[in-house]
């Protein structure tokens, strides 16, 4: 029974995390962890009990397996990095430690209720990894965090098939737990007691981020193969991306081609070999459906007004159901083509993953040279969606409205202003313009006073719609605000630095 010690041991870790003030102080944390650490606590007086009676042993083996350590180091290079330059990443450490221990007793508890033994290893680390890349819940919430984990190991225990002649868990794991999150997040429309837009925008801060991603993932990719996913799915969004561009004159994902959080989905978490297909040929497929998927699923998102960073996370599900089908496309395709398919039925060899990452990264450094991905996407200014409004785009104008609200917010009065007039423009909304305008004088923003006073007085050139409105230029004063783009704040101060910057971004006047 010695093996229970371990359980117990991490019901008592849980439980110190109630020491924390943090933790102490919030309702919805303190309970998570009171009931996580009592539940370990009553499941393992259960097992050892039944265990006791019956006589059998349980057994506790140490197995470290190569996906794992190889998936762990990739993670966890891309939590440093992004916890290196985002301050809220560094808070949730502890956090992403609580989830660990969790997942090590829960994960555990079921091998030894089920078999009577246990391979403990690193397996734990990629998916609780995976899971906090990409959702957290919010203190009150918190307990949802630990829900996600439970159900992560009950979907790998309880949700299977028979494949090869073997039992094997369907869903990805921690794809599962995020998909299900996702769901009744937006059925519910409660994404406010997360922080996934958050998490999703501040992923983009950290410098070469789309390098980084890419360098963390070229072993796995090297050792299983995985690139035949990764570049077509990122071939295929990109692909899209252009198209809508030319067709619509804007960028279908706002602020770049591939937003980084979809980038980081298309290496790290469909990726999966042991929910994915075996085949070349299938794998290439499963890519592009789930290319496809993420465009489907952020124009979905968008259509019904809900926040489109769960594009990533809703298909994976979909398509971990569809592998096997994929691998015996990929047969009958071979069968008749097998000119150009034949060599894909099968797993690739070693020539091929080493041909297939190097075509990759040939991909990839031209995609960076030539604008494709990379940190200076000029969908991330406000200059751009402005002239695009000005052109006529409705769903430009909407964006524009998105930022300049944001740059208000973060205390622009020009921004205010300009938020204001977008309003009467677009919707003849003088009451919700008022408030912008207010807020405007409010920041000492003169023009936003002048309008505001012209509005209250009932003067009719005011009613007759924008053109009366008075606007300007953001004051020097402003810069380090309307400036910024999708890279977080900007940290320069000194005035013709920061007009130099201007220019740089399309703002044309600072030129």
């Amino acid at each position: 029974m010695r093996p229970l010690l371990i359980p117990c041991a991490i019901a008592v870790a849980l439980a110190a995390f109630l020491i924390d003030p943090g933790v102490r102080g919030t309702p919805g944390a303190f309970w998570t962890f009171v009931v996580a650490a009592a539940g370990i606590l009553a499941w393992t007086g259960w097992l050892y009990a039944a265990r006791r009676s019956s006589g059998e042993k349980l057994d506790l083996q140490l197995v470290i397996r190569t996906p794992h350590w190889m998936q762990t180091l990739a993670q966890g290079a891309l939590l440093v990095w992004w916890g290196t330059f985002v301050d809220i990443v560094q808070l949730w450490a502890p956090m992403i430690l609580a989830q660990l221990l969790l997942a090590v007793a829960v994960e555990g508890l079921f091998a030894w209720t089920r078999r009577g033994r246990y391979a403990i290893g690193l397996g734990v680390v990629p998916v609780i990894f995976s899971v906090n890349l990409f959702l957290w819940f919010t203190g009150p919430w918190f307990f949802f965090q630990f829900a996600m984990v439970v159900l992560v190991y009950a979907g790998k225990e309880f949700i299977r098939w028979q494949l090869d002649g073997r039992s094997r868990h369907i869903f990805n794991p921690s794809a599962l737990a995020l998909s299900v999150a996702s769901v009744a997040l937006i059925v519910t429309g409660s994404t406010e007691i997360t922080l996934g837009i958050e998490i999703a925008q501040s992923q983009f801060i950290p410098p070469y981020m789309f390098l980084v991603i890419f360098l963390a993932a070229v072993p796995a990719q090297l050792l299983f193969g995985v690139a035949m996913m990764t570049m077509p799915a990122v071939l295929t969004i990109f692909g899209f991306g252009l198209l809508y561009q030319s067709v619509t004159g804007i960028y279908f994902f706002y602020d770049a081609y591939i937003p980084v959080s979809v980038f980081l989905g298309l290496h790290l978490l469909f990726t999966d070999p042991a929910t994915s297909p075996r085949s070349d040929g299938g794998r290439i497929m499963f890519g592009l459906i789930y290319g496809t998927g993420v465009i489907a699923s952020a124009a979905m998102l968008d259509a019904i007004g809900a926040p489109n960073f769960y594009d990533k996370l809703l298909p994976v599900p979909i398509l971990n159901v569809l592998a096997p089908r994929l691998d015996r496309a990929a047969n009958f395709l071979g069968e008749r083509l097998p000119a150009l398919i034949g060599r894909l039925q099968n797993p690739a060899t070693a020539r091929r993953r080493f041909a297939t990452v190097a075509l990759w990264a040939g991909t990839f450094t031209a995609m960076s040279f030539t604008g494709g991905i990379g940190d200076n996407h000029p969908g991330q200014y406000y200059p751009f969606w402005r002239g695009a409004c000005e052109a006529g785009n409705e769903r430009a104008c909407n964006y524009s409205g998105v930022m300049l609200q944001n740059f208000c917010d973060l205390g622009s009065g020009w921004a205010c202003n300009e938020f204001g007039v977008l309003l009467v423009a677009l919707d003849r909304n003088f009451v919700g313009a008022a408030g912008e305008l207010e807020r405007s004088c409010r920041l000492e923003y003169g023009p936003g006073c002048e309008n505001l006073r012209g509005l209250a007085s009932g003067d009719e050139r005011f009613a007759q719609g924008a053109a009366a409105f008075q606007r300007g230029d953001p004051p020097a004063r402003e810069l380090p605000i309307v400036l910024r783009g999708s890279k977080g704040p900007v940290r320069e101060r000194d005035p013709d630095a920061l007009r130099a910057l201007g220019c740089e971004r399309g703002w044309v006047a600072m030129c």
